[in-house]
């Protein structure tokens, strides 16, 4: 039986966050459906009668539970030592938004949790009849499939199928990635939150290859990790592009040009970095002919950060123990002087808030 710690807490600030009852009605349902479905891993390996390719597989990712807490001081709890196959491709559809000509991306609000840049639902119909509704109101939207996603620790979050069908690479990468969620979350602030958990996500990668991988996974995970950060590169590169045009104040028609441009030319320097992967076509249905702000905004809330907090896990020598505290020192301060100690450690991070008189002011 998997333990349900605070339940009445989690469900509290689900419904007591802002938007309709519907809303919260089927995020409810849906977590707790999803916890119903989960068995123990140490069962489901020793069940004589069952699935032995399966078995083998929980035997893979029941090690790797183990290496985050023992190898990268992750949380050591019942997150990840239970599997449920929910029999869809994803966990949840999230829904990203940011104006027609603005990079400022929408928030939503629920108790507890705070202010994310996205809204998630269980069934994608749901999540594309919300994004037509905001296309309506004017906004670029971005609706994109996930794998997994975090409670925080108030659940016993299980492995799932839909990352477990992508391989041993993929487990590791997203369990590293959502546990470390539960040693530092900060309210209000997506992209710190998701910039730190890539990066112990990527340490985390680093270390388990090393140690427990094949050289073919080893292999496997250079390439993707290579592939990740080209493209991270490149969209950063047009975000930086998109601000400074959305920034000029021109006509809102000349803009719009502008910005269709811009986009064409974003898709012409894809396809030029596919072409350099060898044609690895794994982003295409991501990068397509509708990609817009609301996909710039989704990309850069996991990667636009990253490259801070990979300079302050290099000063601390990789020491994971004294990283985390670094990290929990930032998420005490207010998210300006988060943003601009964040910045004077790799100023190219952002150079807008590295060289503001805001920045230049605080200590």
């Amino acid at each position: 039986m998997i333990r349900f710690r605070n339940s009445l807490l989690l469900l509290a600030m689900a419904l007591a966050g802002c938007g309709n009852i519907a809303y919260y009605a089927q995020a409810v349902g849906g977590h707790f459906e999803l916890m119903r479905a989960a068995q123990p891993i140490s069962e489901l390996v020793d069940r004589p009668a069952g699935d032995p390719q399966l078995a083998r597989q929980l035997a893979e990712v029941a090690a790797i539970r183990d290496f985050a807490s023992r190898g990268l001081g992750l949380p050591d709890n019942n997150s990840y030592r239970s599997y449920a196959d929910i029999g869809r491709p994803y966990v949840v559809w999230n829904v990203f938004a940011a104006p027609e000509l603005s990079l400022e991306a929408k928030q939503w609000c629920v108790l507890l949790v705070g202010c994310v840049n996205y809204r998630g639902y269980y069934e994608q119909k749901d999540a594309e009849r919300l994004a037509a509704e905001l296309r309506e109101a004017g906004y670029d939207t971005f609706v994109g499939g996930v794998a997994a996603y975090s409670t925080l620790g108030y659940f016993d979050d299980p492995v799932l199928n839909t990352f477990m069908r992508r391989g041993t690479l993929e487990v590791a990468r997203i369990v590293f990635h959502e546990l470390a969620h539960q040693l530092v979350y900060v309210r209000d602030d997506t992209a710190f939150n998701e910039s730190f958990a890539t990066v112990v996500e990527n340490e985390g990668m680093r270390r388990w290859t090393a140690a427990q991988a094949t050289p073919a996974q080893g292999a496997a995970f250079a390439a993707q990790r290579q592939r990740r950060a080209d493209l991270a590169r490149l969209l950063q590169d047009y975000r930086q592009r998109a601000r400074a045009l959305y920034e000029t104040g021109g006509a809102a028609e000349q803009q719009r040009s502008a910005k269709a441009e811009l986009f064409a030319a974003l898709r012409r320097d894809y396809a030029a970095l596919k072409a350099s992967w060898g044609g690895h076509a794994g982003y295409d249905r991501i990068i397509g002919a509708d990609f817009n702000n609301a996909g710039l905004v989704a990309f850069g809330l996991y990667s636009e950060l990253v490259p801070a907090f990979a300079a302050l896990l290099e000063a601390e020598q990789h020491d994971l123990p004294r990283f985390y505290r670094r990290v929990k020192e930032l998420a005490e301060l207010a998210k300006e002087d988060r943003r601009c100690a964040l910045a004077r450690l790799v100023p190219a991070v952002d150079g807008r808030l590295a060289a503001s008189p805001l920045c230049e002011r605080r200590p």
